[in-house]
């Protein structure tokens, strides 16, 4: 484990923080909170306010700080999640899954609806973990951009793999060996989010657009074009498209893309950098195509049938947002016989059809659970994915804090922000 030490952060950052809150992954879609993936964003009110707080350095760890576990005489297990982010009975007091989690354990999960952005809520525990205290939750969600520095900097516990069979056996290959936690020593998957390009067939005329290379590059679509204004997924996408892997890419092959992008832009090829704005833009037309977020574009399709999307030949960006369980949780085994509950295929069947997300199983394994329930979710690969679009996925390698920097002030330019 590496040791924290505070960091600062760059105008581009701060505007690429400001961007996520405004209209990007941390802004409020139609109907559930995309998650924030600015990773220099982490030190606004977060890491790098710890050291004007008088909190101390988290030390060097080797898998976390556990505290007694009093899983066996405390019944319960408390779960912090994002908003609209797990079933719902109809009469929207109810978690269907919880309900069932308890019955059979006779634990009580504690769920609380308290992550709105990454940056925000490691705000909260943030006091907590550098002190190595107690947050007072078990389970939380984070996306895999701060997933991977609470892991570096040991404020996570490494879970146990015996109260993890039907996760080690059931969680997809494509999530299983991120380089920030190979195996998935400290973290399981709680959804995926994919990237994705999304048009409007009626306003491309009926033309599929199937390629980064057609929107940059394609007459017909000139002015008409969206690109994310997400780091990450815009220059992620386009590394794709020019057949480099955003796992495992040079600072080269960054400038390349981004100078690929900024012709497009001074063409004017590009309509404009947005976060998940676009949604009403290509629903009427104004956008023909853009780059787009799975969750969305499953939305739209249920209210506009002109909404198509594809998968590039190239391949695709996915992230995830990530259960872990911090140092000093009272209730270690309780959380991770929860975390190994949603594996199981009709559980992570009923969240899927809820939600509408990437789910983290094996397709082979839940899309039987999920046609049952939902036909239609249950066929639709951006929520199973089938083999060939698995195949298709890439994650975007962690950055190092100087590259963060650096990369947030090439992309500002880019972006005009």
């Amino acid at each position: 484990m590496e040791q924290y030490e505070p960091e600062s952060l760059s105008a581009a950052q701060l505007a690429a923080m400001r961007r996520s809150f405004r209209n990007g992954r941390a802004a409020l879609s139609r109907r559930s909170l995309l998650r924030a993936s600015a990773g220099g964003a982490l030190a606004v009110g977060g890491l790098g306010s710890l050291s004007a707080c008088g909190i101390p350095a988290a030390s060097k760890s080797q898998g976390g700080v556990s505290s007694e576990d009093h899983s066996a005489e405390e019944k319960v297990v408390n779960f912090s999640n994002w908003t609209e982010y797990i079933d719902l009975s109809k009469d929207k007091k109810h978690h269907p899954s919880l309900d069932a989690f308890a019955k059979r354990t006779g634990i009580t999960v504690k769920y609380t609806e308290d992550i709105n952005d990454n940056v925000e809520f490691f705000g909260k525990i943030k006091p907590q973990l550098a002190a190595g205290q107690d947050t007072g939750r078990d389970i939380i969600v984070l996306t895999d951009w701060l997933a991977s520095r609470l892991i570096r900097y040991g404020w996570v516990q490494k879970l146990d793999p015996a109260h993890l069979p039907h996760a080690y056996s059931n969680l997809a290959s494509q999530f299983r060996n991120p380089d920030w936690d190979p195996g998935r020593a400290y973290s399981y998957p709680w959804q995926g989010i994919a990237t994705v390009i999304a048009y409007n067939v009626k306003a491309t005329g009926g033309k599929e657009i199937t390629s980064v290379s057609q929107l940059l590059d394609d007459p017909k679509l000139k002015g008409r074009v969206g690109l994310l204004s997400e780091m990450r997924d815009t220059i992620g996408m386009t590394l794709i498209d020019m057949g480099k892997d955003p796992r495992d890419f040079t600072t080269d092959d960054f400038d390349a893309a981004t100078a690929r992008v900024q012709k497009a832009v001074d063409n004017k090829q590009v309509r404009r950098f947005t976060g998940n704005d676009y949604i009403s833009d290509l629903s009427q037309g104004d956008l023909a195509a853009c780059l787009a977020w799975a969750g969305d574009v499953v939305q739209l399709q249920a209210d506009n049938p002109d909404v198509r999307f594809a998968i590039p030949d190239a391949g695709y960006l996915t992230s995830t947002d990530n259960m872990l369980i911090p140092n000093k949780a009272r209730h270690k085994t309780n959380a991770e016989r929860l975390i190994d509950f949603f594996y199981e295929p009709a559980v992570g069947a009923e969240i899927a059809a809820a939600i509408n997300y990437v789910t983290p199983l094996d397709t082979g394994i839940v899309k039987p659970e999920l046609t049952r329930i939902d036909k239609k979710a249950g066929n639709d690969p951006l929520i199973v994915p089938d083999k060939a679009m698995a195949a298709k996925a890439h994650g975007f390698r962690a950055l190092t804090a100087k590259e963060e920097t650096s990369f947030e002030e090439k992309f500002a330019r880019l972006t005009g922000a």
